[in-house]
């Protein structure tokens, strides 16, 4: 008998998971247009969806204007709550500061270290390099609580400067989900502390993407609620980003880009599905899009029935992306998820692919698996 309730406290350990609301919300661009500063605003802060991923030295960020998920995290003792991009496209964790005094930080929460408990000072400074700015701050050691997990002793920043495109972002800062290999000051990022102090029951965390509500990170497991079918799993390329092969992005049949294989990082940092914009391009012209000289492609409403899905294989794997998703529709129009910028070497898919396909981002066996969502 004794066994028995042993065993039974070992499975219930064993399916134990923590799962993390996301609040979708209204975008950057939404606000600025509603507010008629959104041509302005594009005019000054470019798209520059590669910008994080090619900074030497320093974290880095996009000034991506379609980020629309966030979830809430406290830091400190007694908490302080704060609302954070999960982004698995970097690896540190940072907030605004009360030492801050840029408008970005005045429009968003605050830390203040003096009425935490807990608190220490990191004793290094912090940049992260943005597309058309940067944060300078400092790094701070705290207690963090993420989805009914606390860590201890966790490095963060705290921002003293930020760039003025963010204070149109609703999130208050970030929280990377990428590996230690590319944290700025070698920070150990909160997952791999959540793992080393023994707070999750598996090295891996699932994120589940809806147009709707009901969005959520899963720390220490997969929720088989949010898909059907098979989980594919595919092999990481690099331990850096959650980078892979993708093979080839068809449509109807026909190679419309990444002809003879790339490599692409699934993204949660990142709105849309970014790519070499010769690519991109030739995507946009098969679907029927117009694109402007933003690089936005256009498309009509009435037209995204018609129009063709986009399938993406990985690794061998076939996945498939149907208009109804990849266009995103608005008072202002309808647009095609296909973002110009990538490198030839490197793709990035975002939002637009991550809400079709629940992600498993599984650390110690370095895979990546996907199913399809429901």
């Amino acid at each position: 008998m004794k066994w028995l309730v042993v065993l039974s406290a070992l499975v219930a350990f064993a399916e134990c998971f923590y799962k993390l609301p996301l609040i979708k919300g209204k975008t950057a661009r939404q606000d600025l247009q509603e507010k008629g500063l959104w041509d302005e605003y594009r005019k000054q802060n470019p798209y520059n969806p590669m910008a994080k991923f090619y900074q030497a030295g320093s974290e880095s960020m996009t000034n991506d204007a379609d980020l629309s998920y966030y979830g809430v995290i406290s830091i400190g003792t007694p908490p302080q709550s704060f609302s954070v991009i999960f982004d698995t496209g970097s690896s540190n964790l940072w907030v605004p500061s009360v030492y801050c005094s840029s408008q970005a930080c005045n429009n968003h929460r605050k830390f203040n270290p003096q009425q935490s408990s807990t608190f220490k000072l990191g004793g290094q400074t912090l940049s992260i390099q943005y597309g058309t700015g940067s944060m300078t701050g400092e790094l701070a050691i705290d207690n963090v609580e993420v989805g009914g997990i606390t860590v201890s002793k966790q490095v963060f920043g705290i921002s003293e400067t930020e760039a003025p495109f963010m204070a149109s972002m609703v999130a208050d800062g970030i929280l990377g989900l990428a590996f230690q290999s590319i944290a700025s000051d070698d920070v150990v990022p909160v997952f791999d502390n959540m793992i080393k102090q023994g707070l999750v029951s598996q090295p891996l965390f699932s994120v589940y993407l809806s147009s709707e509500q009901g969005s959520e990170v899963v720390f220490g497991g997969i929720d088989s609620s949010h898909y059907t079918g098979q989980i594919a799993w595919v092999p990481l390329t690099s331990a850096t980003y959650w980078q892979i092969q993708m093979d080839s992005v068809t449509i109807n049949g026909e190679v419309v880009a990444c002809s003879g294989g790339c490599q692409a990082i699934i993204d949660t940092g990142t709105s849309l599905i970014v790519g070499p914009t010769k690519d991109i391009s030739n995507m946009n012209a098969w679907v029927g899009a117009s694109t402007n000289q933003y690089g936005e492609a256009t498309v009509y409403c009435q037209n995204i029935q018609s129009m063709p899905e986009v399938t993406f294989t990985l690794n061998g794997h076939a996945f498939t992306v149907p208009a109804s998703a990849y266009v995103s529709q608005s008072n202002y129009g309808c647009s095609t998820g296909f973002g110009q910028g990538g490198s030839e070497s490197l793709w990035i898919l975002g939002d637009v692919f991550i809400r079709e396909f629940y992600v498993i981002f599984d650390s110690q066996n370095q895979n990546i698996g996907l199913a399809k969502s429901v």
